[in-house]
């Protein structure tokens, strides 16, 4: 049987290499947080930017890796994307 994370893993992975956009489930995984804590960021105007895509909010791997390594942080007023989520 296969575990959770392994299948996460693989997910992040496809979703990786054929869009760059990952949900808020695969974006919290791929972080190493709670998919929860992701969503309070977000309502707190923290964290990587996310992007409205019609309904659905995403988030892109080039903008959760560049969060990570502390370079951009969503909401930060020098950032491009800054505000709101950016409808795609």
């Amino acid at each position: 049987m296969m575990d959770d994370d392994d299948d996460a893993n693989r997910r992040a992975a496809r979703a990786k290499k054929g869009s760059p956009f990952l949900n808020t489930a695969q974006a919290a995984h791929y972080l190493g947080l709670g998919e929860r804590t992701l969503v309070e960021w977000r309502g707190e105007g923290v964290g990587p930017t996310p992007r409205r895509h019609g309904r659905f909010v995403r988030y892109h791997i080039d903008d959760l890796d560049a969060w990570s390594k502390g370079e951009r942080s969503a909401f930060d007023p020098d950032h491009p994307q800054a505000s709101e989520p950016r409808h795609v």
